[in-house]
């Protein structure tokens, strides 16, 4: 972690520029907060009371857009998950103004000084979020988790629900949570282990704003309380995806596994890194050996991460069985509706399907159009966050021309060697020859580009 010196803002100037540059949206058109202004007045008429039930959320501290609630429950020697999600459907109306620039924006995007968020705050972060100030509206799923991690979907109904706490990442202590939050996902990690999963979650390198102005770059591992909270997402959204692949419909998130080249690239950079791959055990079971505190083998599981061919999105289709390589197992992404426009419509379907009516024709046009929609605004996504980091290096790094960092190789490719300064929480690539990943050397800062966001470096021999 390491805090950025910007006494003449220019972080926050190049904020600005990168905001312009990728137009990302600054509010929303008149029509469209109108209607979210008349929506959030809304009242549930056709939602269950589940208010005495203790639901709580689990998010980063600051987060106010919170899709997710969960309260546990014991039934013999099983857990029922009951996975409250943000009714987002409730407040927008199909074909709408608040519909229409959902789907033109695809996803929230987070930037340090500010998020682009996918429907009005009014919505997103009032009226639709699961805050802890008011009964809120909700679709709520029970999941049934068995002792072997297996998942099944019980049950889904609208319902009122009040979540009792907001709980954060950073300060929640297991008195915190419900009984059985630990255990259950316990069951789903060891689920995951003997189904072969190759989940892959390297520390995040990103650039955040701190109390009392300013911002700092770091590479952040998940938290214990992160890994548990994302078993609940994962158990829904897998049942969910069950019971739609069994119903013909949904949307399904889906990624191939790597290629044998690309194993066999990987197989070198273990051995570069200095890391003990037997040649009998495969990807995915030396993967979960894989320690994310430990340099080498948090670059390691970054190589890995980038040696997949990538994740989309696909409708339903006959015959054929939708897989997440790296799950294992048949996915939709579905509990996340506040800040993925396809998870609402994967919601809706879900909430049919489970009480036996049909799916409607307007979410089963949109399966049809989201995968192309969707990949639009995860692409976008990943060159806002790309960018944000690279400026933010800029600037931690502009008044240090000619000084000398130690690095280590992390990976290479058609464009040369990328490494990371073994010191500060930095990316970059270094015209450096006859190096493998994991050797260790020393190089120059010999310019800092301000306007495209760049540092180049030369090795120093």
């Amino acid at each position: 972690m390491k805090a950025i010196a910007d006494p003449d803002n220019a972080l926050g100037r190049g904020l600005a520029a990168l905001r312009d540059q990728f137009k990302v949206p600054a509010g929303f058109p008149p029509e469209v907060l109108a209607a979210a202004n008349d929506a959030a007045t809304r009242q549930p008429t056709a939602h269950a009371d589940r208010t005495a039930m203790r639901f709580v959320t689990l998010d980063p501290a600051s987060s106010t857009d919170l899709d997710q609630a969960f309260a546990i429950q014991a039934a013999g020697s099983d857990l029922l998950l009951h996975y409250a999600i943000a009714d987002v459907a409730w407040f927008v109306d199909d074909g709408g103004p608040i519909d229409a620039e959902a789907w033109t924006r695809g996803e929230t995007l987070y930037l340090p000084d500010g998020k682009a968020p996918l429907y009005p705050p009014v919505l997103s972060q009032g009226a639709a979020s699961l805050l802890p100030d008011g009964p809120r509206p909700a679709v709520v799923f029970t999941v049934r988790v068995a002792s072997d991690g297996g998942v099944k979907l019980d049950g889904a109904e609208r319902a009122v629900i009040r979540s009792q706490a907001k709980l954060a990442y950073e300060t929640v202590t297991d008195a915190d949570t419900p009984p059985g939050f630990a255990e259950l996902a316990r069951r789903i990690a060891a689920a995951e282990d003997s189904r072969g999963a190759a989940r892959v979650d390297p520390p995040q390198q990103e650039v955040d704003a701190v109390p009392g102005g300013g911002y700092e770059l770091a590479f952040r591992p998940y938290t214990p309380s992160e890994e548990r909270n994302a078993a609940l997402s994962l158990a829904t959204n897998m049942a969910i995806a069950d019971a739609l692949q069994a119903h013909h419909t949904g949307l399904f998130r889906v990624m191939a596994e790597p290629d044998a080249g690309a194993i066999g690239r990987l197989r070198h950079t273990a051995a570069a890194f200095g890391l003990n791959w037997p040649g009998a055990t495969p990807l995915e079971q030396f993967e979960r050996t894989l320690d994310a505190t430990d340099p080498r083998q948090a670059a390691f599981m970054l190589a890995i991460r980038r040696a997949g061919r990538g994740a989309s999105y696909v409708p339903y289709k006959e015959g054929v069985v939708p897989w997440h390589a790296a799950m294992a197992a048949t996915y939709a992404h579905g509990t996340a509706p506040l800040r993925r426009l396809a998870d609402r419509y994967v919601v809706m379907a879900t909430l049919a399907v489970a009480n036996g009516q049909p799916v409607s024709e307007v979410v089963s046009d949109a399966f049809a159009k989201l995968p192309q929609v969707m990949a639009r605004a995860d692409a976008l996504a990943g060159r806002v966050e790309r960018a944000v980091v690279d400026l933010a290096e800029t600037v931690l790094l502009r008044g240090q021309v000619g000084a000398i960092f130690p690095a280590v190789v992390t990976d290479l490719d058609e464009r040369g060697a990328r490494m990371q300064l073994t010191d500060l929480p930095v990316v970059a690539r270094v015209d450096a020859k006859n190096v493998t990943p994991g050797d260790t050397m020393r190089v120059r800062l010999t310019a800092v580009d301000p306007v495209q966001w760049a540092l180049h470096f030369d090795r120093v021999n």
